[in-house]
């Protein structure tokens, strides 16, 4: 017969403490999903959003025993989300501000085979500090062209082995790390995220910010116009409406005939014209 556990280790009950207390500290509960997500990503994170964010690597069993304890509006949805490698993200922070932060901090990470360039990766023409052997063949496959000086290799001008977009094989990968070249953008957006009880999922969360500022900016000047063509007078359309109306003005008074100080030369001019009209007409008119 197998003895009930009473102990575990150290590391999982802090972890199942954390999972108990943070949700009910904090009004937004975020999952990131670690698939594809390196240790690099995460430190800079962790120092950039220190005041605001709690960060929390789970354990999926873990999670589960210690979120199904604790009444917390929505938190069930969470759990059924968690399987494989997870971090919680524990904050006030709206998880759309969150998601756009996390966005704008991307970083330039070390390639690995079959990682996709984020842009033309350039190879600049350099000392490699590499001795000759068989990094020369890697080179030469790669298609940077090198040579030996001083004892080790160099390469002989700028190269672009890979293009934005293209896939870095194994064999590169290598090289640009061994130079230190970083061609891999990488960021990290939230799963999914728990906020007074609502749920919102991956696409609901991503906020193309250009996108909302056009709009913005789009519906104020349709605002604008419209407040403009009907009157509604406010301290930012004020100068224009009053425009409109005193060139509205004076088109009427130039129309009518009604002669002011600011619309006289135009009347006399118009009936100058006018006059002129009817006078080359009588010139041109032959009795039948």
């Amino acid at each position: 017969m197998h003895e009930n556990r009473t102990s575990y280790p150290k590391r999982k009950t802090q972890m199942y403490q954390q999972l108990q207390e943070l949700p009910k500290k904090y009004k937004v509960l975020a999952l990131i999903k670690m698939y594809k997500v390196r240790s690099t990503q995460i430190l800079p994170l962790r120092k950039i959003l220190k005041d605001d964010v709690e960060f929390v690597s789970i354990k999926d069993k873990v999670a589960q025993k210690a979120l199904e304890q604790i009444d917390v509006p929505g938190i069930k949805d969470i759990v059924r989300e968690l399987s494989g490698q997870c971090m919680f993200m524990f904050t006030n922070m709206s998880p759309f501000k969150l998601n756009v932060l996390l966005a704008k901090n991307k970083i330039m990470m070390m390639a690995r085979g079959g990682d996709v360039a984020s842009l033309d990766v350039v190879v600049p023409a350099k000392n490699t500090g590499i001795a000759p052997g068989p990094m020369l063949t890697e080179f030469k496959e790669a298609g940077i062209p090198t040579k030996i000086d001083q004892g080790t290799i160099w390469i002989a001008k700028d190269t672009t082995p890979v293009l934005k977009g293209e896939v870095i094989n194994e064999k590169l990968a290598s090289i640009l790390g061994k130079l230190d070249i970083k061609p891999v953008e990488a960021g990290i957006l939230l799963y999914v995220a728990l906020e007074d009880g609502v749920k919102y999922v991956e696409a609901e969360m991503v906020i193309d910010v250009e996108k909302i500022r056009g709009e913005f900016a789009q519906a104020h000047q349709e605002a604008v116009s419209l407040s403009i063509a009907a009157a509604y007078i406010t301290p930012d359309n004020i100068s224009q409406i009053l425009s409109k109306a005193a060139q509205s003005a004076r088109s009427v008074s130039v129309e009518s005939g009604f002669m002011t100080d600011e619309t006289k030369e135009q009347i006399l001019q118009k009936a100058d014209a006018q006059a002129r009209a009817v006078a080359g007409k009588a010139k041109d008119y032959k009795p039948a």
